[in-house]
């Protein structure tokens, strides 16, 4: 009969950011175990569960044993089962033994074909088994394993060693109302479990497999469920901030929901005087140290209340509350104090520190980083038009802040930390901002830099990391990417294209690439960058939901700018949805190749050597859409221009069914060759559009 299967452990406190990994890796080895031997129907449900001190997986429509199997065993081959007078060999004697069956006969077997030769097979029912029996294979195959970050070594009572993550202490396996006979871990499995250290008392019984969840909740005032704890969690975070808005980042809910079974939410205070501090130092150590949830008025200020998790229940929270502010205020403190002693000494003064700071044993020190930054910065400031001394300045101190004791605490602030010093100094705003804004993004989605200044910042940072290290002989290999060059190529590209900066790609590598001129250890890398830019490019393209085709459409092109590149790629795909694209892409791919094997270049079109009529019509229909389709490129309209451009399907085609290119007289095969030189060329101005034939 199929019952809901229970399987527990019951341990010391686990490791919480291992909980939930841990809880699902359980789960999913008692499931696929048991799957393997057949075990489950088609509409089993599997739940996994994970609290600070279990593991555990219940499982619906559970067999009790495994429905019988028809297996067809294959023996040995007919050539070594049989001598040449047709009698069993010992061969087949010790086969027929080791599989179980040693009075079958020849005429029991089946002989059939097995490739090139024909075998001996014999087919049977083998019975199905119990469901302890697979049960226990399953259970240990699900512990060895589980993704334990570091095993421990404990003894059980009786004296025998036992290695597991934490300590277990009991082992729930139920079949509906029946305990499962197994043995782990030095226990043998009952139907008995603990609930909360503090609100529940004695052993509680789990009548049956169903009640497991309710059971503990009821009696043991423990929510087993991991994403059940962390919503309720949510919810009272959300219910106690009373209007306000609450920092809750995923993570921080996971780690929390992993270190309590019964979450309850008290409202806990600091003194204002530590407002003055930036609030981003602030709500970094009570998330980091604490695991405290700051909140912020509705326009994001920081106020001096937060929320904590506790994992007691109380009506007389106040020695909890008082306990948590009086933990929380020494580390406020802390904060307020690196940052008043951050504020003694300027950013500027802190640059000489730099040259103490290695950055790469081949590329020297931040120092000399800053400075190949800052000269970059400028160059690229130059192209925006945008002021040069700004960003040569916020090149200049965008990594002193990385010397202060705040960062040095809390590397998370780098930059922002800048930020704030730097308008202390009476640095410009700008050039605060840069401190900050050069990091951007910091990942997919993250905000690109605001002012121009970050913006060529950002730029030069990047630029300088991606060709630095490339031209050192660290690019990235597979999935290894230990200077996280994927992520400042993205966000190059994100600019150029989001910003919509009309740069010189190739002359942005050129200029990175200059720096590093003088370093014999450094070779030039930019045909590789360029390339890895726009294989990123690709990516990045296809990710806002254009096809592969339409994206090399005009990747292939190399653009060297990428400010329209989006208007691009939505006027191929306009032209792609025409009826006349299809036979257009195709032409064009034909003009191609052909013009790909012609021997030198193609000059003028002669009018007077066009004899066919076709060629004549097809030179006389490009003369009349080419004022419409360079009107339509210069004012930007992509769209406009490749639409232009489908009148002359028509004529294309006629040319290719009536004209023979390669005709014998020279003159003719060349003026032929012009013509379609000509129309190659008002076809690809805004895209490959053979591409698309592809």
């Amino acid at each position: 009969m199929n019952q809901t299967l229970l399987v527990e452990l019951l341990t010391e406190e686990l490791p919480p950011k291992a909980l939930a990994k841990l809880g699902e890796a359980f789960a999913a080895g008692i499931v696929n175990g048991l799957k393997a031997r057949d075990f489950l129907e088609a509409d089993s449900v599997a739940t996994s569960y994970a609290s600070p001190r279990r593991l555990a997986v219940s499982i619906t429509q559970v067999r009790a044993t495994s429905p019988d199997k028809q297996i067809r065993e294959k023996v040995l081959p007919v050539s070594v089962a049989m001598d040449a007078n047709g009698n069993a060999t010992p061969p087949l004697a010790k086969k027929l033994a080791a599989l179980g069956f040693p009075d079958l006969q020849i005429a029991d077997l089946e002989r059939a074909p097995d490739g090139k030769a024909d075998s001996f097979f014999y087919s049977y029912t083998a019975s199905g088994t119990a469901l302890a029996a697979s049960l226990q294979i399953a259970l240990e195959e699900a512990i060895s394993k589980l993704p334990i970050p570091k095993v421990m070594s404990y003894q059980r009572p009786d004296g025998a060693t036992v290695h597991f993550v934490r300590p277990v202490h009991s082992i729930i396996a139920l079949h509906g109302a029946e305990i499962v006979p197994l043995a782990a871990l030095g226990l043998t499995a009952d139907s008995n479990t603990l609930g909360h250290r503090f609100l529940s008392a004695g052993s509680i019984s789990i009548p049956h497999a169903d009640h497991y969840a309710s059971a503990l909740a009821e009696q043991g005032k423990v929510i087993a469920n991991v994403a059940q704890r962390k919503e309720k969690i949510r919810d009272a975070l959300l219910a106690k901030a009373n209007g306000d808005q609450v920092l809750m980042p995923e993570s921080l809910l996971d780690e929390v929901s992993a270190l309590v079974e019964w979450p309850v939410v008290y409202e806990c205070h600091f003194e204002q005087e530590f407002l003055s501090v930036p609030q981003e130092c602030l709500i970094l150590t009570m998330q980091t140290n604490q695991k405290y949830f700051a909140l912020t008025d509705a326009q994001g200020k920081l106020r001096s209340r937060f929320l904590i998790v506790s994992n007691l229940e109380t009506a007389t929270p106040e020695h909890i509350i008082q306990g948590n502010e009086r933990v929380v205020r020494p580390r406020l403190s802390d904060a307020k104090f690196f940052f008043e002693q951050d504020k003694k000494k300027s950013l500027a003064d802190r640059l000489p520190q730099l040259a103490n700071v290695v950055y790469h044993n081949k590329l020297g020190s931040q120092a000399e980083r800053t400075e190949r930054v800052k000269t970059l910065a400028g160059k690229i400031a130059q192209l925006l038009s945008a002021d040069v001394a700004l960003a040569e300045r916020g090149a200049l101190l965008a990594k002193a802040d990385l010397l202060t004791d705040m960062v040095g605490e809390f590397p998370e602030l780098q930059g922002i930390m800048g930020t704030y010093y730097a308008l202390h100094d009476g640095e410009h705003a700008e050039v605060a901002a840069a401190a900050s804004e050069h990091y951007q993004p910091r990942f997919a989605g993250d905000n690109l830099p605001a002012t121009a200044t970050g913006t060529a910042v950002a730029l030069a940072d990047k630029l300088e990391t991606l060709v630095g290290i490339w031209s050192i002989g660290l690019q990235p290999t597979g999935d290894k990417d230990p200077f996280a060059l994927r992520r400042h190529a993205l966000g190059i590209l994100r600019m150029l294209v989001e910003k919509r900066l009309s740069i010189s790609l190739q002359s942005l590598i050129a200029a990175a690439a200059q720096l590093f001129a003088d370093n014999a250890q450094c070779k030039d890398p930019s045909v590789d960058v360029l390339n890895f830019l726009f294989d990123r490019l690709r990516g990045q393209l296809r990710e806002r939901g254009f096809s592969q085709n339409e994206v090399e459409a005009v990747v292939a092109q190399n653009p060297d700018t990428l400010d329209n590149i989006v208007e691009r790629l939505q006027a191929v795909q306009s032209f792609a949805s025409l009826s006349e694209s299809a036979s257009l892409a195709a032409a064009n791919k034909r003009i191609t190749n052909i013009l790909k094997k012609a021997e030198g270049t193609p000059g003028a079109v002669n009018a007077s050597l066009l004899q066919e009529a076709a060629e004549q019509a097809l030179y006389t229909a490009m003369g009349d859409v080419k004022p419409g389709v360079d009107a339509a490129y210069a004012a930007g309209d992509f769209t406009g221009a490749l639409k232009t451009l489908a009148a002359l399907r028509e004529g294309v085609d006629a040319f290719f069914n009536d004209v023979m290119v390669n005709a014998d007289d020279l003159a003719l095969r060349n003026n032929r060759l012009a013509l379609l030189a000509e129309l190659h060329g008002m076809l690809n101005r805004v895209a490959d559009i053979s591409k698309l034939a592809a």
